[in-house]
């Protein structure tokens, strides 16, 4: 699978509420791409879901990092 697909079926897994299934997809992606953050947001938001907040927030904060474009949206 390439990272489109496990990024898509990521986000069908936290749709479905499978939230570990999402979390073993995204990560796949991360491991194709680990500087996507795109795909460093969607794990946030799927920790999140899991609970695990701390993590999550790293994750977010990541994604800025790399591309702070949503630093300043309304």
């Amino acid at each position: 699978m390439n990272v489109d697909s496990l990024k898509d079926e990521a986000q069908k897994f936290l749709n479905s509420g499978s939230f570990e299934e999402a979390l073993s997809c995204v990560d796949q992606a991360l491991f194709l791409e680990k500087s996507n953050p795109d795909i460093l947001n969607l794990k946030g938001v799927i920790l999140r879901a899991l609970g695990r907040y701390s993590e999550a927030l790293e994750c977010f904060n990541e994604s800025l990092e790399i591309d702070p474009r949503d630093r300043n949206s309304s």
